[in-house]
């Protein structure tokens, strides 16, 4: 199949995202250094939260939408052999993702859109970052259902065998993405450009906040799934073995979309909105979606393991050794696991309602933030990137030896910056500042950990250069590239796999009974009580 016109889909896309995430990257730094108070000439909190607001949108909406977007017509076209549906509709659906983050942009850059990623009201931004916020949900939707109806047509193509894994993985998140982001959808098209058009006077932040909180934490695995895609599709085949187990991949994606959905309210803990019995409920949907990440990390690591004893590691830990850590795909693996893991265990203490009283709203929460998306969700985008460029662009990679020392000063930057923000976090300082110069005891204490995060922050930001400079040194080489992406094999290929781990069908249902369960009359009680004299509506 001649899919350069697949190749070019996706290579545009990818390069939106990594063009979004160099700019987001220097406006990382600038953040560290200014809050930090060590600088006087630098210090506007205009300059710093229209700083922290653009930052927050490129890498967690632009980044991602259109990495993943990327990732998915390439992954699509190449392991079904089918061209993309309908590259009109494709094309389109680009154009107006990239349409409505230039709508976003400027009054994000120009201050009046200074309500940080998660836009929260009371705070109103210009009606025009609304819209094009909108716009480029909008626009990834044009690509999830491309991707449905791929796999619908290599289904119907192929009754009765096996949907490729990479590609079931792949339809899984654009399932997880169509959920998920009809919470910020409604909140967005009901509340808040009515609100910022001044149609409506007031809104009822109750419901805003409920409605995001639909979104807010489903997010994180739409950034992730295709991290864990490559965990288990890609990096076998680099580390020269095999996926330990088809069946215990596929469930770990049904798992993660079906438990990730109705887990929002553990954002909410100290909101007054919704009663504790609805915040335990999904508190404990919050330790449920754990599960697929334990069987992600056992079988991942299985699955090193069988590459590392095929490559002649010996002993119980001799296989370790005998992975190709210089393979940048397989080395990024390895240190997002070990990210992964860290963040990992923020990630329980941030879900446990007493523990979560403690470090809510200090830094401990960026931190654990940074280094689950920062670390290890953004180190594989950087794999895969390495991994991918050769194949879309024709050209070899421009050097290899470059791709692993920006992988390693990725993996030390990250863990230098977000190190000091968990302690910052413990001894009580606050998140969304932009100084830190409360009094003389605490700003002597907290100095030496914001020194740090300059440190770190520095880092990343070399560490972003290098990066942006090796996939461009790639797109100009005038050599060429034949090869193609090659997914892994499992050990034992499924040949009759049960409808429920090759079908979404089933899952739909489960997930819109789990829905309605757990968002139905939080939601419907703004419609059935005064709250706060707001109107009836919510508005």
């Amino acid at each position: 199949m001649n899919n350069a016109v697949e190749k070019k889909l996706a290579l545009t896309h990818l390069w939106v995202a990594f063009g979004a995430f160099a700019l987001a990257a220097v406006m990382g730094l600038y953040q560290v250094v200014e809050r930090s108070g060590f600088f006087g000439f630098l210090a506007s909190r205009e300059v710093y939260y229209a700083s922290v607001s653009t930052h927050g949108v490129l890498m967690g909406f632009v980044l991602t939408t259109f990495f993943i977007m990327g990732f998915g017509y390439y992954v699509a076209t190449s392991s079904l052999k089918l061209p993309v549906w309908n590259k009109t509709f494709a094309w389109t659906g680009f154009g107006v993702a990239l349409a409505g983050v230039v709508m976003a942009a400027l009054p994000l850059l120009g201050g009046a859109a200074s309500v940080l990623y998660t836009f929260y009201p009371p705070m109103k931004a210009h009606p025009m970052f609304y819209i094009g916020a909108t716009l480029l949900v909008v626009g990834s939707w044009f690509w999830c259902v491309s991707m449905i109806v791929m796999y619908v047509q290599w289904k119907k193509a192929n009754p009765g065998q096996p949907v490729p894994l990479v590609m079931f993985a792949t339809t899984a998140n654009a399932i997880l993405w169509l959920w998920t982001s009809a919470g910020v959808a409604l909140e967005v098209l009901f509340q808040l450009i009515p609100w910022a058009l001044g149609w409506v006077d007031t809104i009822d932040d109750g419901l805003a906040r409920t409605l995001f909180a639909w979104t807010l934490h489903p997010i994180v695995y739409f950034w992730l799934i295709p991290s864990y895609t490559a965990f288990y599709c890609l990096v076998p085949k680099q580390a020269g073995g095999f996926l330990f187990s088809d069946e215990m991949a596929r469930a770990a994606f049904i798992l993660l979309v079906v438990f990730s959905l109705p887990i929002g309210f553990h954002h909410l803990y100290m909101d007054p909105e919704q009663g504790h019995g609805w915040k335990l409920l999904h508190g404990v949907g919050t330790f449920i979606v754990t599960l697929p990440t334990f069987i992600t990390g056992f079988t991942v690591i299985a699955s090193l393991e069988i590459a590392g004893r095929l490559n002649g590691g010996k002993g119980l830990f001799g296989w370790i050794a005998a992975l190709p850590w210089t393979n940048p795909m397989v080395l990024a693996m390895i240190l997002g696991l070990l990210m992964l893991i860290l963040g990992g265990f923020g990630g329980l203490i941030n879900a446990s309602y007493a523990m979560n009283a403690m470090v809510h709203n200090t830094a401990w929460v960026p931190g654990h933030f940074h280094l689950i998306f920062g670390g290890t969700t953004i180190i594989m985008y950087f794999g895969i990137a390495y991994y991918f460029w050769p194949v879309l662009s024709g050209k070899p990679l421009f050097c290899k030896s470059l791709a692993l020392t920006q992988l390693w000063t990725w993996f030390i930057g990250m863990m230098i910056m977000t190190t000091p923000w968990h302690i910052l976090g413990l001894l009580g300082q606050p998140r969304r500042i932009d100084s830190v110069n409360y009094n003389n005891l605490l700003t002597l204490s907290w100095e030496p950990y914001e020194a740090t995060m300059i440190f770190g922050g520095a880092i990343l930001l070399y560490s972003s250069g290098l990066l942006i400079y090796n996939l461009y040194k790639t797109q100009i080489g005038t050599e060429t590239y034949q090869g193609e992406v090659e997914y892994a094999e499992p050990i034992h290929a499924p040949t009759d796999l049960p409808e429920y781990l090759n079908s979404f069908k089933v899952w739909n249902i489960v997930i819109a009974v789990f829905m309605l369960i757990a968002f139905g009359y939080p939601i419907l009680q703004f419609f059935l009580m005064e709250t706060f004299g707001s109107g009836r509506w919510g508005v």
